[in-house]
């Protein structure tokens, strides 16, 4: 019993607690005369549930797994509920190291410390995100909350590459806190700069387009990274990728579609069109799984083929 008790509450005891405050409770209220004073029992109870509530936050707060670990839906939970998760944008790395899970207010990102850049940085956008007055910001700086350290600003300077942004600076013109969080070095990545001045940034046009198309989409972007690539930096090694990604969702229950752009960092005078592929293939290149939360037969049908076609003016 000591070890079902201890492994409960170690998971996830919040039950066994309120258990325990409400029997303290009833022992309070029915001995009340004997142990306290007129006008004493109120302010004792208050104190007690008080106390107890405010560990219980402190030790989920304190849990340095609190924001990495989902949660388990409950069976029969609604498409609905899934995609109305924080999480539910977050791809799972498969690979043998471990990503850094970085928050910030306008996306969030998992950091490979072995590369210097994100694998992959994730957000949901809508249309209210892509029409404002924020203005790009002048400066781009090392990201605060990646532990081990961000790339800087310096690493790229002479390498020829430009810093192109993963998640667009314009997909957040409605906030400038949030547009400057997009130049963080986190959110960086060496681009040849015909092709983030060209295709890349055809792409993220077409991206915003559909935002304000379809009200609401989700976005996974990021660098193929694999070993032996060459790098830039005199302080960091920043890897050099060869090829970059778009993983697009569009999720308003019962309708869901997806599609994926796969493209070289290089120039390219080609359609977008020519760089759709299947979300299944940018998986194996990458070891991520893309919208793990997704029930497997809506996964397995959405990630296993894109079509242009289903898409609004994607030529």
């Amino acid at each position: 019993m000591l070890g079902f008790i201890g492994k409960n509450f170690g998971r996830g005891g919040n039950t066994l607690v309120v258990l325990i405050v409400f029997f303290g409770l009833g022992i309070l209220l029915h001995f009340k005369d004997r142990f306290f004073a007129s006008g004493k029992i109120q302010e004792t109870l208050e104190t007690l549930v008080t106390d107890a509530l405010s560990e219980q936050l402190t030790r989920i707060s304190d849990s340095p797994t609190a924001s990495v670990v989902p949660i388990t839906l409950e069976d029969g939970a609604t498409l609905e509920e899934i995609i109305g998760r924080p999480d539910f944008v977050y791809p799972v790395y498969n690979g043998k190291d471990k990503l850094q899970l970085v928050t910030h207010k306008a996306f969030s990102l998992g950091y490979y410390e072995r590369y210097e850049q994100s694998a992959w940085v994730a957000y949901p956008l809508s249309r209210e995100q892509v029409v404002g007055q924020g203005s790009r910001e002048r400066f781009f700086n090392p990201d605060p909350k990646v532990r081990t350290g961000s790339a800087l600003f310096s690493d790229y300077t002479g390498s020829g590459y430009d810093r192109g942004h993963l998640a667009a600076a314009a997909d957040f013109k409605n906030s400038q806190e949030h547009m400057k969080e997009t130049f963080y070095m986190s959110n960086i990545s060496p681009q040849n700069r015909e092709f983030n001045a060209g295709i890349w940034n055809d792409l993220e046009k077409l991206v915003r387009a559909w935002a304000n198309h379809y009200e609401k989409i989700y976005v996974v972007t990021g660098p193929v990274l694999k070993p032996g690539l060459p790098t830039i930096g005199k302080v960091n090694k920043v890897a050099v990728p060869e090829q970059f990604y778009k993983v697009i969702l569009y999720a308003k229950p019962p309708y869901v579609k997806g599609i994926a752009f796969l493209m070289k960092n290089q120039p390219s005078t080609e359609p977008l069109s020519k760089a759709v592929v299947s979300i299944d293939e940018v998986e194996k290149l990458t070891g991520l799984d893309f919208f793990p939360l997704l029930p497997k037969d809506i996964a397995d049908k959405v990630e296993s083929a894109s079509n242009p076609r289903d898409w609004y003016r994607l030529k």
